[in-house]
């Protein structure tokens, strides 16, 4: 038998090839498994780890008498796995674009998306695993879908915020955004309450990512968030919406804002303001539309701020309701001083302090400031609430102009008492209106009654709080007289008047100021009321800005905002059985009629 000769060389060079295979392979194994474990088992971890966190479900809002005005759903994103889609189920498509409400060549262009996304990620062509088709499908909807047996086709659930009385109440609701974060409102203010606490569930998973209950290791329930009671009351809120809406349909203004609130509480039952916005659709509307005009946009209060120089007067005794003031002069020797007052719409003479209120003079409310004195008179300001917040918490809130003594030029002492050269806002007015109302205590808005939880059992009570005694019960009292006179036929918010009650309240008519000078044109009309007068209830404030009129007339208060205060008063009357001081027919004939409106 002849022998296999195998030269040295090639012997060698076989044996140094395979020892330098086997040691790279080696060399990679002990590189994987030990320098690299740490890496590769968290990797491998990774890809068998299922962590999933639970949603907590966020609390409702509701009114004071319970009814829904936010809550929250269960809705699913549906989405399609391009890589999953079978071509039998092509056939499908046309069923399922309709249960959608899409096109059907958005499914088309879905499932053509299963090849690439067109970029390279670390060298690999990264695929498309996941297309969706449509946000917030609803759960009845979602169930019609999985009929189809579309094996690529699946939704993930999330939780969405409704808000049922769509426009009703939006800024102070507020809303969440796309990201679920609280923006405004009572959604930012309450969203400590509101969010509750996550939970999570850790598991694994199988290779086709299906979770594998029999190896969960965790789970942690989430705590689902507490309920906020408010203090409005759905339907005066839409009675103030109507309202609103009726003075946009006749006078177009640039915005138009109105409070209602019951004064010994300081509970807020509606705030509104026009330009306003859907909170379900609050990316369709513009910015401006969501800012909370009752908190934020200043304007000079006028004559409604009358009440702080007549009301410091007599609370510090420097004259009575029937002390006769000269309003025929057109200056007053202060010291070295001549102070030029201002002048009135129509000649007063010598009127009492009364007549000043009720007729609203320019002059008789300057000297009043210049017997209080500039010091006192700026304390009497501040008093009232005007050159701070008030406290109302929803965000957005502005603190107003109102500037210390030392800064003010000779005419501010007596153009300050009739409400010039000072800004507020319209919550600043009414808080204003509402102590005299409330017997001279100044009591901080609150528009949240309560948290609580599902059982209906409260969490946290939120209680009025008093902020101080501006004037004393008496003066209060005597106020509120005058008050019920300008509402009257002889005063100047003769349209806001309601049979069968004594109504207290002041108009307000002012002058924009436009490039530096007061406009002749652009004006801001308000009313700022209560009643019954004998033991109020109920606070109202309308403010209007750039009234369009008809024929040249100008927007004043009495015109455009007290019909506007008059139709809501007249409804609240009736929905919530204030009983009037004269029973009459007409007031029953009133009563009834609005009855049937709500």
């Amino acid at each position: 038998m002849k022998s296999v000769f195998i030269s040295p060389f090639r012997f060698y060079l076989v044996f140094f090839a395979v020892s330098i295979t086997f040691c790279s392979l080696g060399g990679r194994l002990v590189y994987l498994q030990v320098f690299k474990a740490n890496e590769f088992v968290g990797f491998a971890q990774g890809a068998r780890k299922n962590f999933v966190t639970l949603k907590a479900r966020r609390g409702d809002i509701v009114d004071r008498k319970g009814n829904l005005l936010a809550t929250t759903r269960s809705v699913v994103n549906v989405g399609m796995d391009p890589y999953s889609i079978k071509e039998e189920d092509y056939g499908k498509f046309e069923e399922l674009s309709k249960l959608l409400e899409i096109p059907l060549d958005k499914i088309e262009d879905a499932v053509a998306k299963k090849i690439t996304k067109g970029t390279q990620f670390k060298g690999e062509i990264k695929k498309v695993r996941w297309v969706k088709l449509k946000e917030e499908v609803d759960e009845e909807t979602y169930r019609k879908i999985k009929t189809l047996k579309l094996d690529g086709v699946y939704g993930n659930f999330k939780h969405s915020r409704l808000y049922p009385g769509n426009r009703l109440g939006s800024h102070i609701l507020g809303y969440l955004n796309k990201e679920g974060l609280a923006t405004m409102g009572v959604e930012r203010f309450a969203n400590y309450y509101l969010k509750g606490q996550d939970g999570w569930k850790e598991s694994e998973k199988d290779g086709k990512r299906r979770e594998m209950p029999q190896h969960r290791i965790l789970e942690v329930s989430p705590t689902n968030g507490l309920n906020v009671e408010l203090t409005i009351d759905w339907m005066i809120q839409d009675m103030v919406e109507k309202e609103l809406a009726r003075i946009v349909e006749d006078y177009n203004p640039l915005s138009a804002s109105m409070i209602v609130s019951e004064p010994r509480s300081g509970n807020i039952l509606a705030l509104a303001n026009v330009p306003d916005f859907d909170p379900n659709f609050y990316n369709k509307s513009d910015l401006a539309f969501q800012r909370n005009r009752a908190l934020s946009d200043l304007y000079e209060p006028g004559s409604t701020f009358k009440i702080v120089a007549v009301s410091g007067c007599m609370n510090d005794g420097l004259v009575d309701a029937d002390d006769i003031i000269d309003c025929s002069v057109s200056t007053v020797q202060k010291g070295a001083k001549k102070l030029r007052l201002p002048g009135d719409h129509h000649p007063l003479g010598k009127i009492s302090v009364k007549k000043v209120v009720q007729k609203s003079s320019n002059r008789g409310a300057a000297q009043l400031g210049i017997k209080l004195g500039s010091q006192r008179l700026y304390e009497y300001c501040r008093a009232f609430g005007f050159g701070e917040k008030t406290g109302f918490g929803i965000g957005g809130e502005r603190k107003g102009i109102l500037h210390h003594p030392k800064n003010w030029d000779g005419l501010t002492i007596t153009r300050l008492p009739m409400g010039h050269a000072v800004s507020a806002t319209a919550m600043q007015v009414h808080s204003s209106m509402s102590t005299i109302a409330n017997g001279g205590v100044l009591m901080k808005p609150k528009f949240i009654s309560r948290v609580f939880d599902e059982q209906g059992k409260t969490v946290t009570p939120f209680n009025s709080k008093p902020v101080r005694r501006v004037i004393q019960p008496g003066v209060a009292k005597s106020l509120t007289e005058m008050l019920v006179s300008v509402v009257s036929n002889e005063g100047t918010a003769r349209k806001a008047r309601v049979d069968g009650f004594d109504v207290a309240g002041k108009t307000g008519t002012t002058q924009k100021l436009i490039n530096g000078k007061y406009s002749r044109s652009h004006h801001v009309g308000s009313f700022v009321g209560f009643f019954p007068a004998e033991k109020p209830r109920i606070v109202i404030t309308v403010v209007v800005d750039e009234a369009k009129m008809k024929r040249g007339m100008l927007g004043y208060g009495g015109t455009v905002a007290a019909p506007a205060f008059q139709n809501v008063a007249r409804k609240i009357i009736s929905y919530l059985g204030i009983e009037p001081k004269k029973k009459d027919i007409k007031v029953a004939v009133n009563n009834r009629n609005d009855r049937q409106a709500y």
